[in-house]
């Protein structure tokens, strides 16, 4: 089975890489295509001020659109985004080759120490959902919401779950004809924000990962499985192998026409990744974002929260060394998190937008960024 999923990949591997060289600008609707490559946003017009960002894949189908939707804002700033994935990002930001940054993932301590002055600013959140590509026992394609008990994904990326029809899996799922097939997991294999949030999530359910493996933006997984670039990777490999099950970004499964299942949470409750799901696990945290402005939302504990959930951020330097393109980076925050379009936009493509409460702290926080040590 290894060997037909790898020939598999490689045939897509060509065919996405031949679509990426032929289309340099995406569709600013659905700018997550399954390419297994970085993805490159760009806004369509030719702004004097040219602003490069990298970093999460996450939420990449929202800023192209955001980028996509500022060029008629601001005419003059021109901004390029490479989905590369969080840990990229950070890396990025970090050694200063970009303008700005973008990660899924909370820094570090150690990361912080890295870059004085780096902070984080979330934007929107989002829901992190494990998608399948099954046949039923009689050859079936399965469409209906597989059901995950509360340890099931921690035992599955252990190793302790290695079938479709194990008992745990059967006895809830008593519906679904799941197959005597073995799971073939699909993880990043990139660093990625997506993976540190998936992999908290892991370690907040079960003690043995958390021990084991814990929560990073890469991780030596137990179980080796398959990998891919980015979440439009893991998407190509889950579309297009049987018996595979992976974890991407809500919006990912919605484009791409993935099956997803449900979760049982803290509660005790098998939810659906829904708006409402989320914004619940958000509330679960109130205002516990501190100066930082960054926590971790996930396995709330609320009877409706949705259990992977998590905020992404963009990463920026408090005081900025180029005046003209640090002052264009703040009002296009601003314009992202306050303007009612841009909302709106976030909504369509199921992202969260940000509590009013945490909005504030946002705007506040950006209004103390200056350049060379000046306001702007």
């Amino acid at each position: 089975m290894m060997k037909k999923l790898f020939v598999v990949f490689v045939v897509i591997a060509f065919a996405l890489m031949a679509t990426a060289c032929g289309n340099a600008t995406p569709d600013p609707k659905f700018a997550s295509s399954s390419s297994a490559s970085a993805q490159s946003s760009v806004a369509p017009q030719t702004g004097s001020v040219s602003i490069t960002g990298a970093g999460a894949t996450f939420p990449n189908p929202l800023y192209s659109r955001w980028f996509y939707d500022y060029a008629s804002v601001d005419k003059s700033a021109k901004f390029n985004y490479q989905s590369i994935g969080s840990g990229g990002g950070i890396s990025a930001i970090t050694s200063k080759t970009v303008d700005f940054g973008a990660s899924d993932a909370i820094l570090t301590d150690a990361q912080s120490a890295a870059a004085p002055g780096l902070q984080m600013f979330p934007t929107v959140a989002g829901a992190i959902v494990p998608v399948y590509n099954l046949k039923d026992a009689d050859g079936k394609q399965i469409t209906e919401a597989i059901k995950f008990s509360y340890t099931a994904l921690a035992d599955i990326y252990l190793g302790k779950i290695k079938k479709w029809d194990d008992p745990a899996l059967k006895g809830a799922n008593p519906n679904i004809k799941l197959p005597s097939k073995d799971i073939a997991i699909v993880r990043r294999s990139d660093g990625s924000g997506t993976t540190f949030a998936f992999t908290d999530y892991l370690s907040q359910i079960s003690d043995e990962w958390k021990t084991k493996v814990g929560s990073a933006t890469s991780v030596k997984w137990i179980v080796e499985g398959l990998g891919g670039k980015g979440n439009e990777g893991v998407t190509a490999m889950v579309s297009q192998n049987d018996g595979t099950l992976g974890y991407v970004e809500y919006a990912y499964a919605k484009q791409n026409n993935l099956t997803y299942g449900t979760v049982q949470n803290k509660a005790g409750n098998y939810v659906t990744a829904t708006p409402e799901a989320v914004q619940a696990d958000m509330t679960d945290f109130g205002t516990a974002l501190g100066d930082k402005l960054a926590v971790s939302i996930a396995n709330g504990a609320g009877k409706d929260s949705w259990p992977i959930s998590t905020y992404t951020y963009l990463l920026i330097y408090m005081d900025q060394a180029d005046c003209t393109k640090g002052k264009k980076v703040v009002e296009f925050v601003k314009w992202a998190v306050t303007d009612a379009n841009a909302q709106k936009t976030a909504q369509s493509l199921d992202y969260i937008t940000l509590p009013t409460v945490v909005r504030d702290q946002v705007i506040a926080k950006l209004n103390k960024v200056t350049c060379q040590g000046k306001p702007f």
